[in-house]
């Protein structure tokens, strides 16, 4: 185990994984210095907080290493480009991330971790898999990129059984020795490219959480790259390939049939044999893309060894976040879904798919991305799109080249006000049976803090709308 008494270590961020790695070190004898960009009031706050429990903290410079620095633990968004890690690199000082500090700080007995990652539905299935894992009796948490730092999970001993680990390609990146008990890479398409510098060099820091499992690597059948990740990975010998698909299961698959959730994977002579696991209506919401997560959850869960009956009754009981398909309302037969979450084009592609005739509330921040092929693909289900946000044009654009005979309305507005106007437009555009999906295929940063509040304004214009028709 790693010695930390004594050690110079400067945490990059002071956020909550750059608070939660400084204090867990600081209390095993390190030396840390917290380092950060940022002299709000906030980051005055949280310094200050550090600095009476003995914590040294460097405010507005975060460029260059403190001297005498051995190690640089860096939270999850600094870019690998960032001027204090070329630093650390001249010096020949390591970069590690929170997960590779919370890998080390594991004991012996530690809990194993069941990972998850991909562009879309980690935080989802992540839940999900942690519902089984509840359903089987088994003390868990859903941790990593979500809900408690994880370093803060490790400490606590034997408190826990099994871990379900949501992971980023940011953390990835940063967790060189990370070998779980089994992980699923649930689909890949091109985002934060702009940190990664390429779709290669994504797709391969998401394909390091398949390195050195033991059990299984889970990958998505329709998305061929997740399975060329298991492929290309380094595994423990007997570790196994498990598929995923909407369709009829082939041998070592889970898969659907006939309204039932199946598995072909963890069977006896799977060649012949299928055991079910769940109904489709056990799932909430049963789209197809939330379908898939599902079945990468009960893959996880079933290579721990979780009974049948127990994924049934972990599903039953999961309800996904707010502003993840979340039904609004319905008003005038039309229905108002917030899909606020769906902060990329592939996330919008699949919550698109899963309704017949849509008029579509979009846009926002596009992070470098297009939108011709979202556009090719969702074109038939659209009824009207109503547009909004800063990269707006780049949407107005593809629906010209692609959908010209789709109504746009383009709002020209980039204020929080305008998304009571979006929902009455879309209104307009609507008649009874369809559906008003706010699902943005962008960031939400240019109008709102986060997605949440993107949401919360939807749903809020909505409610607005209702009472105005009641």
């Amino acid at each position: 185990m790693t010695s930390w008494n004594g050690k110079n270590i400067t945490v990059a961020g002071l956020g909550v994984s750059g608070i939660s790695a400084a204090r867990a070190l600081a209390g095993l004898g390190a030396r840390i210095t917290v380092v950060d960009g940022g002299d709000s009031a906030t980051h005055e706050a949280r310094a200050a907080e550090l600095q009476s429990e003995g914590i040294a903290v460097r405010l507005a410079d975060a460029d260059t290493l403190p001297e005498g620095t051995e190690l640089v633990v860096t939270s999850p968004g600094w870019k690998p480009s960032s001027p204090l890690f070329e630093a650390a690199a001249k010096a020949g000082v390591d970069v590690v991330g929170d997960v590779e500090i919370a890998w080390q700080l594991r004991g012996p007995d530690a809990a194993p971790w069941l990972a998850i990652t991909g562009t879309n539905g980690k935080t989802t299935t992540t839940q999900m898999l942690a519902s089984i894992l509840t359903a089987a009796g088994k003390r868990t948490a859903a941790v990593g990129n979500i809900g408690t730092p994880i370093i803060d999970v490790v400490l606590q001993g034997d408190a826990y059984d099994v871990l379900a680990v949501e992971l980023s390609s940011y953390q990835l990146h940063w967790a060189p020795s990370l070998r779980a008990h089994s992980a699923a890479v649930l689909n890949l398409a091109p985002d934060h490219l702009d940190w990664h510098g390429s779709m290669d060099a994504y797709a391969a820091d998401k394909g390091r959480i398949y390195e050195g499992n033991t059990v299984a690597c889970v990958y998505n059948v329709a998305d061929t790259a997740t399975e060329d990740l298991v492929r290309e990975a380094d595994v423990e010998e007997g570790c196994r390939a498990i598929g995923f698909t909407l369709g009829t299961p082939g041998p070592s698959q889970l898969g659907i049939v006939d309204g039932i959730l199946v598995d072909r994977a963890f069977v006896t002579n799977r060649q012949k044999n299928a055991q079910e696991l769940a109904e489709v209506s056990d799932v909430t919401p049963a789209a197809p893309h939330n379908l898939a997560n599902a079945l990468a959850a009960a893959a996880l869960a079933r290579a721990y060894g979780v009974e049948p009956a127990a994924v049934r009754d972990g599903l039953r009981a999961f309800r996904p976040d707010a502003h993840r398909i979340e039904h609004v309302a319905d008003v005038d037969g039309v229905t108002y879904i917030d899909d606020s979450k769906a902060t990329n084009t592939h996330a919008a592609e699949a919550s698109l798919a899963a309704y017949e005739s849509i008029v579509w509330i979009a846009g926002g921040l596009a992070k470098g991305a297009t939108f011709d092929e979202l556009v090719k693909k969702s074109a038939k289900h659209l009824r009207g799109v109503v547009l909004i946000g800063a990269d707006r044009a780049l949407i107005r654009e593809a629906l010209a080249r692609h959908a010209p005979e789709v109504p746009v309305v383009d709002l020209d507005r980039t204020d929080t006000g305008a998304m009571p106007a979006a929902v009455r437009e879309a209104a307009a555009l609507a008649t009874a049976g369809d559906t008003v999906l706010m699902a943005p295929a962008c960031a939400s940063m240019d109008m709102f803090a986060n997605y949440n509040k993107r949401g919360e304004a939807f749903a809020d214009a909505v409610r607005e709308l209702a009472d105005t028709r009641a």
